[in-house]
């Protein structure tokens, strides 16, 4: 695979999680309480709190965190059959 193609997945996959992710939340909103709205709604977050660090004249701040729920997931899971049938 060519570099570019590379990036290009690569970008898709991250859009694909950030879209399937608010898709997820805006459909959860409007779920009445239940099963369904618990799986549109629930998320894990993985990563880590950010931590800064202030050495006088500089200051970093170094952080991430990945919010992942159901959307999220199936939209990446149909980016990766999308790219396997269309590339490969």
């Amino acid at each position: 695979m060519k570099r570019r193609e590379t990036t290009f997945i690569i970008v898709a996959l991250i859009l694909g999680a950030v879209l399937g992710g608010l898709v997820g939340d805006i459909v959860g909103t409007f779920l009445p309480d239940g099963a369904a709205k618990t799986v549109f709604t629930k998320s894990i977050p993985i990563g880590f709190d950010a931590v800064k660090i202030d050495l006088y004249t500089i200051a970093f701040t170094i952080g991430l965190k990945l919010k992942i729920n159901f959307m999220s997931m199936l939209v990446v899971i149909l980016v990766i059959i999308y790219f396997r049938w269309w590339y490969l």
